[in-house]
Formats: structure tokens, C-alpha cells, sequence
């Protein structure tokens, strides 16, 4: 009999990619995996391990226009039943769900079906499409040890840590870079997964304030919108800066441990892959968020000493330029934050996750 799991989870880097990571280790376990999102996973998952990827109609009903909220509604039903059809024809032992609205149809129709039901929550804050669902969820698998929200929910939730990459594994068996006086400052910039205006805006002016004996020195790795990409390589010319600038990077991990420092947003994998990689960040958590969920993932980082804070709001380039013209010209700080953010990583949590899934297979019996 073959052993099936459903994985379910938004269309975005940050659902994706531990989705991808708990995938990997069920397969290894011999777990047949599937793989229940919407159609923006054709970007980041190309490479995902599953046996297939099922496309469910999903929206997500945010603003206040009744017309919308009713589209949305009727969306989201849309994909209960095309879900629902899914799960007979696979017959899951379980249901794993990571997060985002289109994750909503595919676990209501699993706990209609009584299929068990887990959830990752990836974030320092309980998403609102996660706190809709742990309601009828068995367990709720959490990555920090405080899940802002989470309290009502305190009886199912156990400490897993969020999933990284087999590629992020590999990168954090890499020791940090020397930096010497005369060696290349290498710096990372990125804006998670479908990156950041602000960063292709921002970043040329605050390298334009470094001291330009330490602006030669700069080895610039930078994730750039396509159509910010003209713009932003004219500004690094203009500087002469050693820029290496893309829409995106499919070996992000391997240029992040390559980085003596990287300056990001802090979405849940990506403070996640820092930590387990062991690399001092500056971080500009995603401004407007009601949930405010990359302010708590920062603060994990900020306050073990891995990471520095900076809120977006009202920032100018003279801030972050100060603060990485101390920084380069202190490497044992560097040094120290990037310890600091490794002994946050948690590079098991793969397997701890598994381990919970399991347990919740055996506790219920394989569905039928």
C-alpha cells in the first residue's frame, strides 16, 4: 500500500520552500508526497519533490468591497470541492498544511473527509489564514518558541523550528568568510522571494555614502525586480561597483554564505536560512503587514544578537550606511553576529517536522 501525504501551501517562496524541505525528508522516509497550491508555484516550485503538483482555485478575501469579499467567497468554495475531489482520488494519510489563503480549501476539505490535519506556522505571529484553520487542525507545528496569536491554540502547538532547504543545509556547512583589511566586502541584498523595489531604490544611494576606499572593496550580490534591473545597473556603473544583479537567484543559499553580511526583508525562511547558515543580517522588516509577522521574525534574530533592526519608515540612506561603514570596519562584530545567528538555526527541523507527521499518522490510522 503506498504511503501518501498531501502538502498544501501558498504559491510563494516563503510557504514553498519549507513545504519543499519537509517533502524532501518524507520522501527519504518513504513517503509518497503531493502537492496541493496555486499557480504561482510554477516559479519557485520547479524543483519541488512530488509525485504531483495539484493546482487548486484559492483568493484572498482582504479589503472592505462586498463584491470582492463575495468573489472571493465563492473562489474559495470553488476550491473546497476541486480539493475535496483531489483527496478521495489520493487518499492521504495526512494533510500538511504551511500557511497563505490558498492552503484554506485543501485543509477544509481534509477535515470533511476526516483526513488529519497539520499546520506550519513559519512566522513569529499566527497568520490569519492559520488561526481560520488550527481550529479543526490536530497539531499546530510552530517555528519560534513565542507564537504571537497562537495562544488559544497552546494545547496542539509543539516547537519544530521551519524547515530549511537541502541547498541551505549545504551552505551551512560552510564556515564564515575572513575578512582582512585588504580582502572583498561581500554583501547580499534581497527582498525574499519575489524581491523589493525598495532595495533596487534604496540600496545605490546608501553604497554612494560608504567611504570610497571601502566602496572599491564592495562585491555586491543584489536581487533586483526585472524592470528595476536597467536603473539599477547604470547606478552600480556609475559607482564602479562589483555588481552581480538579478531577478532571482536559484542559488541563493551558496550567496548567502558566501556573504560577510546580507541586508533583507524578514520573512520567516529568510530569517530562517540566515540562521542556519550563521550570517549577520541587516534587516528592513515589510512595512504595512497587519500582522506586523517580519517584525517578530527580526526580533528573534536582533535580540540573540545576529541581526540589526531598521524600520522603513521615514529611512534614509545615511542610517544603513553608517551602520555597514561600522560594521566592515569591525570584523569581530560581523564575527560575532554571524555565531550568534547560527546558534539560532535550526537545521533538524526537517526531521522534527516529519517526526510530528508521523506521529499523527500513527495516532490515526492510515486513511482509506
Amino acid at each position: 500500500m503506498e504511503k501518501v501525504i498531501v502538502l498544501t501551501a501558498g504559491g510563494t517562496g516563503g510557504h514553498l520552500f519549507p513545504a519543499q524541505a519537509l517533502a524532501h525528508e518524507l520522501d527519504v522516509r518513504g513517503w509518497q508526497v503531493h502537492l496541493a497550491t496555486d499557480g504561482r508555484a510554477e516559479r519557485y516550485g520547479h524543483d519541488f519533490p512530488a509525485q504531483s503538483v495539484r493546482i487548486i482555485p484559492s483568493a484572498t478575501p482582504s479589503g472592505k468591497n462586498p463584491i470582492k469579499m463575495a468573489k472571493a467567497a465563492l473562489t474559495l468554495a470553488k476550491g473546497f470541492f476541486i480539493a475535496r475531489k483531489q483527496l478521495k482520488e489520493l487518499k492521504p494519510a495526512a494533510l500538511v498544511g504551511f500557511g497563505g489563503y490558498p492552503t484554506v480549501p485543501p485543509m477544509l476539505a481534509a477535515a470533511s473527509l476526516g483526513i488529519p490535519t497539520c499546520l506550519h506556522e513559519q512566522n513569529g505571529v499566527l497568520g490569519r489564514a492559520n488561526k481560520l484553520l488550527a481550529r479543526s487542525a490536530k497539531v499546530l507545528a510552530a517555528s519560534f518558541p513565542i507564537l504571537k496569536g497562537g495562544e488559544p491554540f497552546k494545547e496542539i502547538t509543539t516547537l519544530t523550528g521551519n524547515p530549511v532547504r537541502p541547498a541551505v543545509l549545504d551552505a551551512a556547512s560552510s564556515d564564515y568568510p575572513a575578512l582582512d583589511a585588504d580582502s572583498p566586502l561581500k554583501l547580499t541584498v534581497f527582498g525574499g522571494s519575489q524581491g523589493a523595489r525598495f532595495f533596487s531604490e534604496y540600496m545605490p544611494g546608501v553604497i554612494g555614502r560608504l567611504p570610497e576606499a571601502m566602496r572599491s572593496r564592495i562585491k555586491l550580490v543584489q536581487q533586483c525586480r526585472q524592470e528595476d534591473l536597467p536603473k539599477a545597473r547604470v547606478a552600480y556603473r556609475e559607482l564602479k561597483i562589483d555588481a552581480e544583479i538579478s531577478p532571482f537567484f536559484a542559488d541563493m543559499p551558496a550567496k548567502i554564505a558566501d556573504s560577510h553580511l546580507v541586508i533583507c526583508r524578514s520573512g520567516a525562511s529568510s530569517v530562517s536560512e540566515l540562521a542556519a547558515i550563521g550570517r549577520p543580517s541587516i534587516l528592513v522588516p515589510l512595512p504595512g503587514s497587519l500582522d506586523q509577522d517580519q517584525k517578530a521574525n527580526a526580533e528573534v534574530l536582533s535580540n540573540a544578537g545576529g541581526a540589526w533592526i531598521m524600520d522603513q519608515r521615514g529611512l534614509r540612506p545615511n542610517p544603513i550606511a553608517d551602520l555597514i561603514e561600522d560594521l566592515f570596519s569591525n570584523p569581530d562584530k560581523l564575527t560575532a553576529a554571524a555565531d550568534a545567528a547560527r546558534k539560532q538555526g535550526r537545521p533538524d527541523a526537517a526531521e522534527h517536522l516529519a517526526d510530528l507527521v508521523e506521529g499523527l499518522v500513527s495516532e490515526t490510522g492510515v486513511v482509506q
